[in-house]
């Protein structure tokens, strides 16, 4: 896995147009998550917001990267999708811009998201991959497959595990996941 630091250091924009970096969250259980409005995956939004509040006290976070990157799906401004997320799921979690994970213009984030964990755990490895084939076209591994990936950071920013958009944001595995990182 990559070295933490420049993990860290890579600038974002909060959805209400800040500068930051990861670095700001150093010491937090962090779940990155490329998120979408009109997905079928979208009512994940809810577990999120949900998992959030759970662990929240406990130093973790959730934090939220639109991305259009998966059949428009993802086509408001930045604005509109923090209405939509807040008045739809209640959302608190921090949500960041918009910005492109996969192809040419992939964000330096997940840039280094991808590379330091190639492999996403999938509930049933190839499946979900081969209904969203009949749909639209996929990204081979390490790129993000779809909409709701998971990135799960330790509280040093070290990449400890990647999850597939199949799997949901409370499924055992996560919180397990979760928890032995809040615990470490």
């Amino acid at each position: 896995m990559p070295n933490a630091a420049p993990l860290l250091e890579i600038p974002v924009q909060r959805i209400t147009g800040e500068t930051v970096t990861l670095a700001d969250f150093r010491g937090k259980v962090m779940l990155i998550v490329n998120v979408a409005s009109k997905c079928g995956l979208t009512p994940q939004y809810d577990a999120l917001e949900k998992l959030h509040s759970r662990y929240h006290d406990a130093g973790f976070t959730v934090l939220g990267f639109p991305a259009n990157d998966f059949a428009g799906q993802e086509p408001g401004s930045n604005e509109e999708i923090l209405a939509f997320c807040r008045s739809t799921f209640g959302v608190n979690f921090p949500m960041f811009q918009k910005i492109s994970v996969t192809g040419p213009q992939t964000h330096p984030l997940y840039a280094a998201l991808t590379s330091g964990l190639p492999k996403a755990t999938a509930i049933e490895p190839g499946k979900f991959r081969a209904r969203l084939e009949s749909y639209a076209p996929t990204n081979p591994e390490p790129g993000i497959l779809w909409n709701f990936e998971k990135f799960l950071l330790d509280r040093h920013g070290n990449l400890v595990a990647r999850f597939s958009p199949d799997v949901v944001p409370d499924d055992p595995i996560v919180i397990a996941a979760i928890e032995k990182a809040l615990a470490s």
